[in-house]
């Protein structure tokens, strides 16, 4: 059975995310930006997949699930999976130095992150969060 309450919470929660991952932008909380756009990415990709019916490991970087679901995905997600991977693989990594910074080095996490790189974080995550709410959008009776 599809749960498409869940689904439509977990991409409302990820639109949310990319609110707040926007305002940080604004607010060159650069650190800021790169969490909050890795839990918005994190949050589309379980999004489709629970739509989908198909059950993904409770971790963070869960796209190699949704690459296994790619037959069942609508043409435009199909020909961003490698996209979505590479992100998804990146902001799993850097999602921790995001919040705590590197401890060990001694480096807070607002120094952790320059502009150019949130920024293209921002804007490569809220392209597939797009696409994925687009996906939601046209598949259930989905309202923001």
């Amino acid at each position: 059975m599809r749960n498409t309450k869940m689904a439509s919470d977990h991409i409302f929660r990820a639109q949310r995310c990319l609110k707040e991952a926007e305002l940080a932008l604004s607010e060159k909380d650069y650190a800021g930006v790169v969490r909050r756009s890795q839990e918005a990415l994190e949050l589309a990709i379980k999004a489709v997949l629970r739509y989908l019916t198909i059950e993904y490991p409770r971790e963070h970087d869960v796209s190699g699930v949704l690459v296994q679901a790619g037959d069942r995905l609508p043409k435009y997600l199909r020909e961003r999976l490698q996209d979505i991977v590479e992100l998804s693989a990146e902001l799993a990594r850097v999602r921790g130095p995001a919040l705590y910074g590197y401890e060990i080095e001694g480096i807070p996490a607002r120094e952790s992150f320059g502009r150019d790189y949130a920024e293209n974080i921002y804007h490569g995550v809220k392209e597939i969060v797009n696409l994925c709410s687009e996906f939601l959008k046209t598949s259930i009776n989905f309202r923001k």
